[in-house]
């Protein structure tokens, strides 16, 4: 479960822990600047394909300190389910080893992303006018952001394709080194 034999987790645990925050804060600022084009994902996957159970205390964080920089809001809350989905995708699908493998999932998630996004626009519509009125809020904030959608899978898709092999190579590198 960690790196010692007690099944505690170390300091060198924590200290990977808050590096993969910190890579993931760091690269999502710097791309800050192009809609919807984000490492966010990529980060997630490689985290979880290689550091494994530490992915579970990664994604709180992150969500946490994102909820803390922009404010907990409507976008926050989609937060709570979208990133924990694309762990569990990643995790499922693990043993794959093909970049285009994984830009594929990557561009997929990133499709579907405003989809997860209208989930918490279905629950408000509904809890303010009944069932139809709630399929249809989510639907059309949806479909309102489908061009954007189209960018993030287009983006997803491209940067793992590009970071794939360099990044997986580096971390199986320094999985070698037992660091």
């Amino acid at each position: 479960m960690s790196n010692s034999t007690s099944g505690r987790i170390t300091i060198l645990d924590i200290a990977q822990i808050g590096l993969m925050v910190a890579v993931i804060e760091v690269s999502k600022a710097a791309l800050a600047f192009l809609p919807n084009i984000e490492l966010t994902s990529f980060w997630i996957i490689m985290f979880t394909l290689f550091f494994g159970w530490k992915i579970v205390a990664v994604v709180p964080v992150f969500i946490l300190i994102e909820g803390s920089i922009y404010g907990m809001n409507l976008w926050w809350i989609m937060y709570l389910y979208a990133w924990p989905l694309l762990v569990l995708i990643a995790w499922f699908l693990r043993k794959n080893d093909s970049a285009i493998f994984w830009a594929i999932v990557s561009g997929i998630f990133g499709l579907c992303f405003g989809a997860l996004c209208s989930i918490p626009y279905v629950v408000i519509g509904w809890s303010s006018g009944g069932f139809a009125n709630g399929i249809r809020a989510g639907f059309v904030w949806w479909i309102a952001g489908i061009p954007w959608d189209f960018i993030h899978c287009a983006g997803n898709f491209v940067l793992m394709l590009v970071l794939y092999r360099p990044v997986n190579g580096a971390m199986k590198k320094l999985k070698a080194s037992n660091v």
